[in-house]
Parts: C-alpha cells; structure tokens; sequence
C-alpha cells in the first residue's frame, strides 16, 4: 500500500494546490450527516491520499461539495443508476462505476448494463494502482 501511496503523490499535478483532507471526526460526522456507511478501505483512502488531483479518472472527495467528485452527489447518480445502496462510489467516468462494498473489495457498475461487471479488485489500494494510476 505504502508504495502506491507514493506513486499517487508522485503522480500529483505540480500546478495544482493539494485538496483538503479529512479527519477521522470529519468522516464521523460526513457519515452521519448523509446516512451512509464507508468501508474502512475507503476511510483510509480518503484520509490518507484524496488531496491528489492526477491524471486518470478521479476518485470521490468529501470535503468540498462544489466538486463533481463530492461524493454524496456521485452517491444520488449511483443509485438512480440502481446501484445498491450497501456499495459506496469510488469513482465515477462516463457509464461505469467503481464501487467499494462493505468488505472493501471493489466492484465495478455498468450504466449500460445495469448491473455490475466481472471486473473486481481485492482493495482501493489494488483498484489505484490498477485503474487510477494506470499500468
């Protein structure tokens, strides 16, 4: 995980200051304002490394609802899409949705399809690497 951690901020556009990052009370209190559950991997995730603007579809944000990666607003648009409600949104680009599941394994929602593709990534550390930061 570390070694992602640093190709993700390694990967940072220079020109562009770093977001804010949550706390572990901001989470609490994100969490009971908008009645939802985040998986630990995302917690982590999102204390950890959602400051990064880079290349790549970009994962959801929670501290500035202004952005089109805040997640409640990716949240609503998911689950008009039919997305269950038990799968949290990661990421959002063009017709699909990667989501993270309670036990923090990620899952991918087609828009075509309705309904979640074979793809799969054992950790949001795992989906980064692979799908953020590309190969």
């Amino acid at each position: 995980m570390e070694d992602v951690i640093e190709r993700i901020r390694a990967a940072h556009y220079p020109d562009w200051p770093l977001m804010d990052l949550p706390d572990e009370a901001f989470l609490a209190r994100f969490e009971r304002e908008h009645g939802m559950t985040l998986p630990a991997g995302l917690k982590e995730f999102l204390l950890r490394v959602s400051d990064v603007v880079c290349d790549g579809p970009s994962p959801v944000t929670v501290t500035d609802p202004l952005l089109e990666t805040h997640l409640p607003d990716l949240a609503a648009l998911a689950w008009e899409q039919g997305v269950p409600r038990d799968l949290v949104v990661l990421c959002q680009d063009e017709s699909l949705f990667w989501l993270v599941a309670p036990d923090s394994t990620v899952v991918v929602w087609s828009c075509d399809t309705y309904g979640l593709t074979e793809d799969r990534w054992d950790s949001v550390w795992h989906w980064a690497r692979d799908v953020w930061l590309g190969p």
